[in-house]
C-alpha cells in the first residue's frame, strides 16, 4: 500500500477497511458472561496450546505460571468467540490455554486498572464500546459496557491515578473519557474530543484516532491520530474528567503516526509510522506537553511499507523493539544519549504472520507478539544485550491481535 492510502487499524486498505474489521453490520453482543474455566475439548471457542518444553520432572517444583489474556475479533471469520484466557511459564514461555469469556465483542485492544484487579476492553465496533472484566481469583466476569460515543475504538489506557479510562476511535477521529468507579465498573461517558484539525492527510478521508496514552509525569493525555498526521496534547481535569487541547506535533505528511511509546525519563517518546515505514524520536517537555518530533528513520526493513505497528522501550530504557507487520519482523533498537537517539541493531522473523502488537511480561524477561494472520501468538526471551530469542513454538490462537500479559 503506497504511503498515504486512507489505512484501517489493522494496516487494510480503505477499500475494504471497514468490512475486514467488522464494524458495518456487526451484531451488537447481548450474551450474558460466560466463563470456561478449563481448556474445553476441540470447539471454535477454546484455545489449544501448541507443543512445547514437558512436565518439569517428578519432585521439582513447578515454575511460576501467569495470565495471559488475547484480544480478537469476534465479527471476522475464523475469529474467536470472546476474550482469550491463558496462562504461561515464565520461565520457559510456554503458553496454555485456559478457555474464552464471553460476552466481550471485538475485544481487539486491552489494558490493565493499576490496581491490578479490573481488564478493560474496547469493543471495536461501529457502535463503539469499552467493557469492564473483574479479575478475581474465581475467574473473570464482565461488569459491564458503556459506549465510547464514536466508531471503531481500537486502543484504551487508564490514567495512572485509576479514576479515568481513555480510549481512541478510530473509525470517527476522537477520543473518550470514561470514569471509573470504585468496584472497576465504568460510568457513563465524561468527554469526548473530535480531531477536527488540522485537515486529514493525503489519501485520508478525516482523522482517525489510533491511540491515547498519558505522558510518564500524569501531566497530559497525548493522543496519536493517524488520519491528521497529528499527535495531540491534552490536559485532563481528573475532577470532571474533561480533555482540554493544549498543543499539537505535526507529522509530515502521509506519515500515518500510528503508536508511541515514552522513555522512562519521560523527555523523550518514540513514535512507529504506519504508512510511511518509519519512526521518529520526539522530544517532549513535560510543563507544556508539547511534543517536536525529530527526522524519520529506518525500521531495518528495506524498501516498501510494512506497516510498523508498535514500539516497546525497556524500563531501564536501554533498548527498544519495534513490530513490523508486512516485513513480519521485530526491529532491535539501542537507546542512546538519555533517551534523545535511536540506534538500529537489526531485525528478526517475529515467527508468525503480521504482528499486530508486541508486550512485555512484568519481568520483562519475555517479549510477546500476536500475529494477526498466523493466528499466532510467538514468544521471546530477551537477553541482557536485547537480543530476541525464540521461546518454543507459536502458540495457536484465533485472530489474536493483542496479547496482555500480567
Amino acid at each position: 500500500m503506497a504511503a498515504g492510502m486512507n489505512s484501517g487499524s489493522d494496516g487494510s486498505p480503505a477499500a475494504d477497511n471497514w468490512g475486514r474489521r467488522g464494524f458495518i453490520g456487526a451484531v451488537a453482543a447481548t450474551a450474558a458472561a460466560a466463563v470456561v474455566a478449563a481448556p474445553a475439548p476441540a470447539s471454535a471457542s477454546a484455545l489449544s496450546p501448541l507443543s512445547g518444553p514437558s512436565a518439569p520432572p517428578a519432585g521439582r517444583t513447578p515454575r511460576r505460571t501467569r495470565q495471559l489474556f488475547l484480544g480478537t475479533y469476534t465479527t471476522r471469520a475464523g475469529g474467536g468467540t470472546g476474550l482469550g484466557l491463558a496462562s504461561y511459564d515464565e520461565t520457559s514461555g510456554r503458553i496454555t490455554g485456559t478457555g474464552t469469556l464471553t460476552g466481550v465483542p471485538d475485544p481487539s485492544y486491552l489494558c490493565l486498572h493499576p490496581s491490578g484487579k479490573t481488564l478493560y476492553a474496547v469493543n471495536e465496533r461501529e457502535q463503539g464500546g469499552v467493557t469492564a472484566i473483574a479479575l478475581s481469583a474465581a475467574g473473570p466476569e464482565v461488569l459491564g459496557t458503556r459506549a465510547t460515543g464514536g466508531a471503531g475504538p481500537c486502543h484504551l489506557s487508564v490514567h495512572p491515578g485509576g479514576r479515568w479510562l481513555l480510549s481512541a476511535n478510530y473509525g470517527s477521529g476522537s477520543v473518550a473519557v470514561h470514569p471509573v468507579e470504585s468496584s472497576g465498573a465504568l460510568g457513563e461517558l465524561s468527554d469526548l474530543a473530535t480531531h477536527s484539525s488540522p485537515p486529514p492527510g493525503p489519501g485520508q478521508d478525516g482523522p482517525h484516532a489510533h491511540q491515547i496514552v498519558t505522558s510518564p509525569d500524569g501531566g497530559h493525555v497525548l493522543a496519536v491520530d493517524l488520519g491528521n498526521d497529528t499527535v495531540y496534547s491534552y490536559r485532563l481535569d481528573t475532577k470532571q474528567g474533561k480533555l482540554s487541547q493544549v498543543s499539537y506535533a505535526a507529522l509530515r505528511a502521509g506519515a500515518g503516526p500510528r503508536h508511541l511509546t515514552f522513555h522512562p525519563s519521560g523527555r523523550f517518546a518514540y513514535l512507529a509510522n504506519e504508512l510511511d515505514n518509519t519512526v521518529v524520536v520526539c522530544a517532549y517537555d513535560p510543563a507544556s506537553g508539547r511534543l517536536t518530533p525529530g527526522e524519520p528513520q529506518s525500521t531495518g526493513t528495506g524498501e516498501g511499507t510494512s506497516y510498523p505497528a508498535q514500539l516497546l522501550v525497556t524500563r531501564e530504557g536501554t533498548f527498544a523493539f519495534l513490530a513490523n507487520r508486512g516485513h513480519n519482523s521485530l526491529t532491535r533498537y539501542a537507546v542512546e544519549a538519555d533517551g534523545a537517539r535511536l540506534r538500529l541493531l537489526d531485525t528478526v522473523p517475529a515467527g508468525g504472520d503480521f504482528p499486530r502488537h508486541i508486550a512485555f511480561s512484568p519481568s520483562q524477561q519475555l517479549l510477546f507478539a500476536a500475529n494477526q494472520k498466523s493466528d499466532s501468538v510467538s514468544v521471546f526471551t530477551v537477553g541482557g544485550d536485547g537480543r530476541l530469542s525464540p521461546a518454543g513454538e507459536p502458540f495457536a490462537a484465533p485472530v489474536p491481535v493483542c496479547a496482555l500479559p500480567v
